[in-house]
């Protein structure tokens, strides 16, 4: 918990420094939702299978054609886990309308398992690719590994892993 302490200062005054830099830049907001697959590592005498449908609503910046940050609310039904997750990708275009991307996350997960539950500091990374449709509308297929320290009554979690389609809509 010192961890989340420790970061969400620093993670408020990035949120609120973003418009007065945001101005200066090419800047293309946007907003969707994605559906997936999410496997979660439990263990312990407790550990039920962690893997379900995962579901997200998301919005973000889209900065100088090649940095992303974006604010994601994910939730599992299985572990009743519901995700808050800043993230930072780099994106690469590799044609006119396909961009790959890579990139950094950080957030907390409150996770309910054993009927206890659980808010824990996460962090991890994602890759992916993105497809443009026009200047509205993306869609993308990404993969998202978090590492988190879930651990109440005898159970575990060390990791989520998300494989997620997504669409957004750019304003």
């Amino acid at each position: 918990m010192k961890k989340l302490t420790t970061i969400a200062p620093l993670l408020a005054t990035a949120l609120i420094a973003a418009p007065t830099i945001a101005a200066d830049m090419d800047v293309d907001w946007f907003v969707g939702a994605g559906v997936g697959y999410q496997n979660d590592d439990v263990s312990g005498s407790n550990a039920t299978n962690g893997e379900d449908a995962s579901y997200e609503l998301r919005g973000g910046a889209i900065l100088n054609e090649n940095h992303r940050v974006m604010g994601t609310v994910g939730y599992m039904d299985k572990l009743e886990q519901t995700k808050f997750i800043a993230s930072y990708d780099y994106l690469y275009s590799v044609y006119d309308n396909i961009n790959l991307f890579a990139g950094v996350s950080i957030g907390a997960a409150d996770s309910e398992v054993a009927n206890e539950s659980s808010t824990e500091f996460v962090w991890g990374g994602q890759v992916g690719a993105m497809y443009e449709f026009n200047d509205n509308w993306t869609t993308e297929l990404s993969y998202r590994y978090l590492a988190l320290d879930f651990e109440e009554k005898g159970v575990e979690i060390d990791n989520t892993q998300q494989v997620v389609v997504s669409v957004d809509y750019r304003f």
